[in-house]
C-alpha cells in the first residue's frame, strides 16, 4: 500500500481499537490495523465482525473490511504510514500496579518502523505522565530517533463497550501533545474522523482527564452502594429516596454488586499508587476507600443470598442458587474484574449449590469459568445482579435498588 493511500495505522484491534479503525475507514481514510491475533485479522479482511455485540460494527466491517480497512499481524506492513494510533491493553498486577508489558512490546515494534516526521498518538488509558516519559523513551530507544524527530500526542478513548461507534461519533473527545506542535498536528489528523474534538494544553492533561472520569464514577458508585446499605438497615426505600434526591445539582448513581471492567476499577489505582509512592497517603483516602467499598459489595450480596436461602424448608446445601449473569456488565461478553463472576465463585467457595444462567453465555462458556450451568426456572432461588432482585418459586422480590 502506497504512502498516499496508507494514511493511518491503528495498533491494536481489540474492543476499542477495531471500532476506532472502522470509524476512521468510514470517514473515507484508508487504514491499516495491526494486531497480533492473526485469526481476528483474517476475519476483518473477509468483512466479518469479530465483536458481534458491538452495535453498528458489523455493518462497518462488512463495508470496509479487506478494502479501506486492511488488518495485518505484521508491523512492517504499516511502514509507509505517517500517522500511528496505539490502543493496546494495559492491565494491573495483583498489587494493582500498572503492567506495561503489552504496551512496551507494541511500542518497541512500532519504533522499528517509525520515521522522522511521523505522528504517534496513544489512546490507552495511562497514569498521567506516561506519554511524556515511558512512551517517548521506548519509541526513541527502538527507533534510534531523537525526541524532536517525531510528533507524540495522547487522546484517551472515551467509548463504552457495546456503544463504541456512537460514542466515537458523538461523544466529546480530547487530544493533547507532548509539545504544542505535536498537539496541533494530532488535532488536524483526528479532526478528519472525530467531529466533537477538543485540543487541550498537554498530553499529561489529556491523560488526567480520562483517569478523573474513572475516579468520579467509582467514587459515586461507592456512595450509592453505601447509601443503599444504610437505607436497607433503616427500612427506607432507596429507590424512592434516590428518585426525588436526584435533580440538576445531585446525581446519586445506582447501587451494584461492585464495579467491573477494564476501566473504572483500574484507573483510581493509577493515582492511589502514585500518591503512595510519594508517601502522600492523605491525598488518596477517598479513592482508596471507594475501591474497598465497591469490591466488598460481593460480601454484602453473598450474605443477603444466604439469608434468602435460609427461608427454604430444606438443608442449606441443597438450595439451588442461580446467578443470572456473570459478565461485568449486562449484554457484554467480558469478564475482566467482574464482581458478578466473583460473587458466584464466592458462594461456591462457601459450599453452596451455585449455578449460572446468562443469556449471552453458552453452557460451555459457563463451565469455562469453573461454574455450573442451570436454567433459571430450575433453580430454587435466582439472583439477578444487574437488576439486584431475587426470584423465589415464581415470585420476584426487589431489594429496593431500582425504581
Amino acid at each position: 500500500m502506497s504512502e498516499e493511500k496508507a494514511r493511518i495505522a491503528v495498533i491494536g484491534l481489540g474492543n476499542a481499537g477495531l471500532p476506532l479503525a472502522a470509524v476512521i475507514a468510514d470517514s473515507g481514510i484508508d487504514v491499516i490495523g495491526v494486531d497480533i491475533n492473526e485469526g481476528r485479522c483474517q476475519l476483518i479482511n473477509q468483512g466479518k465482525n469479530p465483536i458481534p455485540e458491538e452495535e453498528g460494527l458489523e455493518e462497518l466491517i462488512g463495508l470496509h473490511g479487506g478494502k479501506r480497512l486492511i488488518a495485518t499481524s505484521r508491523f512492517i506492513d504499516a511502514r509507509d504510514c505517517r500517522n500511528y494510533i496505539v490502543i493496546v491493553p494495559l492491565f494491573v498486577d495483583p498489587s494493582n500496579n500498572p503492567d506495561f508489558t503489552i504496551m512496551e512490546k507494541a511500542l518497541q515494534s512500532l519504533g522499528r518502523i517509525l520515521k522522522k516526521g511521523d505522528l504517534v498518538v496513544l489512546e490507552t488509558t495511562f497514569p498521567p505522565g506516561t506519554t511524556d516519559n515511558k512512551v517517548r523513551r521506548w519509541l526513541c530507544q527502538s527507533s534510534g530517533l531523537k525526541e524532536e524527530d517525531f510528533f507524540l500526542a495522547y487522546s484517551p478513548e472515551r467509548i463504552m463497550t457495546g456503544y463504541s461507534i456512537s460514542r466515537l461519533r458523538d461523544f466529546p473527545k480530547v487530544i493533547g501533545g507532548t509539545d504544542e506542535e505535536s498537539g496541533f498536528r494530532a488535532y488536524q489528523v483526528y479532526k478528519q474522523f472525530i467531529s466533537n474534538l477538543h485540543l487541550v494544553s498537554s498530553a499529561r492533561v489529556a491523560e488526567m482527564i480520562k483517569v478523573m472520569e474513572g475516579c468520579y464514577r467509582d467514587v459515586n458508585i461507592a456512595l450509592a452502594n453505601e447509601l443503599f446499605k444504610i437505607c436497607e438497615e433503616m427500612g427506607i426505600d432507596f429507590s424512592e429516596a434516590r428518585e426525588y434526591a436526584n435533580h440538576k445539582f445531585c446525581n446519586i448513581h445506582l447501587p451494584s454488586t461492585g464495579v467491573g471492567g477494564h476501566c473504572i476499577p483500574v484507573y483510581p489505582w493509577f493515582l492511589i499508587k502514585e500518591m503512595e509512592k510519594r508517601e502522600h497517603f492523605d491525598k488518596c483516602r477517598l479513592l482508596h476507600t471507594s475501591r474497598l467499598v465497591n469490591d466488598e459489595m460481593i460480601q454484602y450480596w453473598a450474605e443477603k443470598i444466604l439469608l434468602e436461602c435460609m427461608k427454604f424448608d430444606k438443608p442449606l446445601s441443597l438450595v439451588k442458587i442461580c446467578i443470572k449473569g456473570i459478565t461485568f456488565r449486562e449484554g457484554v461478553k467480558e469478564f475482566y474484574h467482574s464482581r458478578n463472576l466473583a460473587l458466584a465463585k464466592l458462594l461456591a467457595d462457601k459450599g453452596l449449590d451455585v449455578y449460572v444462567a446468562d443469556p449471552i453465555l453458552s453452557e460451555e462458556d459457563v463451565r469455562g469459568k469453573g461454574l455450573r450451568y442451570l436454567k433459571a426456572v430450575d433453580a430454587d432461588l435466582v439472583f439477578d445482579p444487574f437488576e439486584l432482585k431475587f426470584e423465589v418459586s415464581g415470585r420476584t422480590t426487589r431489594s429496593g435498588a431500582l425504581p
